[in-house]
Order: structure tokens, then C-alpha cells, then sequence
């Protein structure tokens, strides 16, 4: 029988989040509004994508911010608030809201691509796995194996953080889950991947 995988995906509160990406929406500017705006597509895109992957049953957004929350649930997705700060805690939190399979997924992908998501979650076949960053050192996506704990280990060298835990190494042909997004760089080889909408209209407004 197939096991279906609940995804968390964490987003700081707005004012916070991606401080290196500042300016990539206006130009260079450096406009709150603006920024904000790119962080909610990015992690609208990420998330539409995630939640059209087979294998995947639900997406849960951990988040304090009320625009975001807002914005969310007005798309019917399912929001839960921070408990404590920390990316492994919001994790963690959010995992005991799903059921017994659970991924954590960052929210960053906005060149998402669903099958490769889905391919991703077959290859794991049940174990507890992850997939590195296109650097090799950070983790886009972490597997729990099922009725297990996710125990997330992210932070700088998570990749190698996961892997010393046991997690198996998940290294298909998946550049869209691969490119995380930190960087206005970053964000222009997300864009030769091909940018879910909403960021693909927030970047062109910038160029």
C-alpha cells in the first residue's frame, strides 16, 4: 500500500526573511512592500508545486506572519503559527500537526518543478533521506521514514548535518528541487529553470 508524505514548509515572519534578496524585486530599491511580496511568491510558488506532487497528501505553512498567513489561507492552505523561534523547531512543530510520514521542505524553490518533488519522495522508498542543495552542502528536502521522527538538522553544512544522522543521500536529476533561493543570483538560475509565476512577475518587475 502507498504512503503519502504531509510536507512542512516554514516561512519567517516577512520583515525577516530572505534579507539577502532585498532589492531584487524593485531594481536594487530596497523596498519593504516589494520584498515582502517576492518572498510570498517565492513561497506560493514552492508551495503549489509541492502540493501538486504525487505522493503528496497535504502542505502545512508554519508562520507567525499575518500577510502571509492571510495570503495562504485565502489559497486554501493550511497555516499553523511559530511555537519558538528556529528553522529545526518550526520543523518539529510542524510535523506534530501532520500524520505519521513528513517531509520538510524549504520554502525557497520557485522553480518547483512537481514531478521532480514526486520522484524525489519515490526514491526514498520509506527511508529517512534528503536532498542536498545544488551547492552540495545544504538540504532542500528531508524524508522521515514512516511512523518515525523527522529530526531535522538544518543550518550551515546541513547536508553533511543529515547525512552523519543517517538520513540516506538523495542525488537524482532534480535541478528545480535542487535550486534554492537566497540570493539575487541564485534567483536568475532559478529563472533559467523556469520561475513558477508569481516569482517569474515579480522578477521581471525588477529587471
Amino acid at each position: 500500500m502507498r504512503s503519502y508524505l504531509d510536507l512542512v514548509v516554514p516561512v519567517k515572519r516577512l520583515e525577516r526573511a530572505k534579507s539577502r534578496l532585498v532589492g531584487a524585486a524593485d531594481g536594487g530599491i530596497g523596498d519593504r512592500r516589494a520584498h515582502a511580496d517576492l518572498v510570498v511568491a517565492l513561497a506560493l510558488d514552492t508551495i503549489t508545486a509541492a502540493a501538486g506532487a504525487d505522493g503528496v497528501r497535504d502542505v502545512v505553512v508554519v508562520t507567525s506572519d499575518p500577510m502571509l498567513t492571510a495570503v495562504l489561507r485565502a489559497e486554501g492552505i493550511r497555516t499553523v503559527p511559530e511555537a519558538e523561534p528556529g528553522l529545526n523547531e518550526a520543523y518539529r512543530h510542524g510535523a506534530s500537526a501532520l500524520g505519521a510520514h513528513v517531509g520538510a521542505l524549504q520554502a525557497d524553490l520557485p522553480a518547483l518543478r512537481s514531478a521532480e518533488l514526486a520522484a524525489a519522495i519515490a526514491a526514498a522508498d520509506g527511508k529517512r533521506a534528503f536532498v542536498p542543495d545544488r551547492q552540495g552542502t545544504g538540504t532542500t528536502l528531508l524524508i522521515s521514514a514512516p511512523g518515525e521522527p523527522l529530526d531535522p538538522r538544518f543550518g550551515v553544512g546541513s547536508a553533511q548535518a543529515h547525512r552523519a544522522s543517517g538520513a540516506v543521500e538523495l542525488t537524482g536529476d532534480w535541478p528545480s528541487l535542487r535550486c534554492d533561493v537566497d540570493t539575487e543570483s541564485d534567483l536568475s538560475v532559478a529563472a533559467g529553470l523556469g520561475l513558477g509565476p508569481r516569482t517569474a512577475q515579480r522578477f521581471r518587475l525588477s529587471a
